[in-house]
């Protein structure tokens, strides 16, 4: 098996398995129980705060866990909104965005709040004169994602920062394909809230967290018991929490080292692709981007007959967000890149980690070349545009 789906989750590293296994077996107490036996996991977990708040140059202090990225999202923008709708509710987002936000700005929208939605530019950066131009007097919040997870676009967080600030708007990014894979730091990008999520970088599922700077207003996202400062109820995912603090710890020592085997793989596999495959467009900033990201559309190609054959040749790629992989619709992010339905269709993403290799990219290229072959040998379309001459859109 070749596995190139790594924007989806990510392999459990030996390291952040090594570090659960003592909270799953033998350190099992709750954290919150009063003996000594409890005090040995709330330390683990207090440790694992630390390891992922250096990641981005937080205050262990403003770091809440959670389920995941989805939760993140959600609670950053619905907790954040209803807690300040005595300022405003107006909400300011992308048309990239997770359906982790989208979806919840569109809940907000049903309780009576505003969204404005800024578009981005054909490699997919957020337009910062609409995103300026968007801003009223009753804006509470911008949230702009880290990196695109489907394009691998990275914005520029550190401008979208300081344009808020400037209004006295907050800031909140998803950064949960960014976070261990590229510098975030929320004191230079100006960040209020920044999500997060174990699996993207070789932790756990199921564990995630939210950066919340200390002084912003948020509303709790989880009704129950004390946890987490009394802002997330819940009993402690201790296994997870270990997990993920020893694979952030680790990716954050690694990851100069890690971006650079994965560019290496990453433009090898593009620069085939473009010069190997006829009518095929990259998708995304050819080189603002995340390092282990390619993603392209093939024309005259649909993209679940790519990845049906793929995987009957053991690679395991994605036509975009794990999370609508089931939906035939095209994707809302190339759409929003300004891509027609017809080759929005033909999308295919190839996420790559450290453990793909120059080998692996040669067999998914040569094996794409003769499933794009066939699959283009049965469009009628392909046929009509073979005989007909017609320009190309590369």
């Amino acid at each position: 098996m070749i596995y190139m789906d790594n924007a989806a989750t990510t392999r459990l590293s030996e390291t952040a398995f090594e570090a659960m296994r003592p909270y799953m077996m033998d350190q099992f107490a709750n954290p919150a129980g009063t003996y000594s036996f409890a005090a040995t996991a709330a330390a683990a977990v207090e440790k694992a705060r630390k390891q992922v708040a250096d990641v981005i140059g937080a205050k262990s202090g403003d770091i809440y866990f959670t389920s995941g990225g989805t939760e993140s999202d959600n609670w950053a923008l619905k907790g954040v909104m209803t807690a300040n709708a005595a300022k405003g509710k107006h909400l300011i987002t992308s048309a990239i965005e997770h359906h982790a936000i989208l979806h919840s700005a569109s809940a907000l929208e049903k309780q009576g709040y505003e969204v404005t939605v800024v578009p981005v530019t054909p490699d997919g950066v957020v337009d910062l004169e609409a995103l300026e131009k968007a801003i009223r007097p009753d804006t509470v919040l911008i949230s702009v994602m880290a990196a695109n997870n489907e394009v691998g676009t990275i914005e520029p967080l550190e401008r979208i920062g300081e344009i808020a600030h400037a209004h006295g708007v907050l800031f909140h990014t998803d950064a949960v394909q960014a976070f261990a894979h590229i510098p975030l730091d929320v004191e230079r990008m100006h960040i209020d809230l920044l999500s997060a999520s174990g699996h993207k970088f070789h932790g756990p599922k199921g564990v995630g967290l939210l950066y919340v700077r200390k002084g912003v207003k948020i509303a709790p996202f989880m009704d129950g018991g004390a946890q987490e400062k009394k802002r997330r109820g819940g009993t402690t995912n201790v296994p997870g929490i270990v997990g993920m603090g020893a694979a952030a710890e680790d990716a954050m020592a690694h990851m100069q080292e890690i971006a650079a085997k994965e560019i290496v793989v990453r433009d090898h596999l593009i620069e085939r692709i473009e010069k190997e495959i006829p009518f095929a467009r990259l998708n995304g900033h050819r080189t603002q981007r995340l390092p282990g990201n390619v993603n392209f559309c093939f024309r005259f190609v649909e993209g679940e007959g790519m990845l049906m054959l793929l995987d009957a040749q053991g690679i395991c790629a994605s036509s975009g967000s794990a999370c609508t992989s089931g939906s035939l619709d095209p994707s809302h992010v190339l759409l929003a890149l300004g891509l027609p339905h017809e080759i929005a269709h033909g999308s295919l993403r190839l996420s790559i980690s450290e453990e793909t290799t120059l080998a692996d990219a040669d067999f998914v290229v040569d094996t794409l070349k003769g499933i794009i072959e066939r699959l283009r040998s049965m469009s009628p379309l392909y046929e009509d545009f073979v005989k007909n001459g017609q320009d190309a859109i590369a």
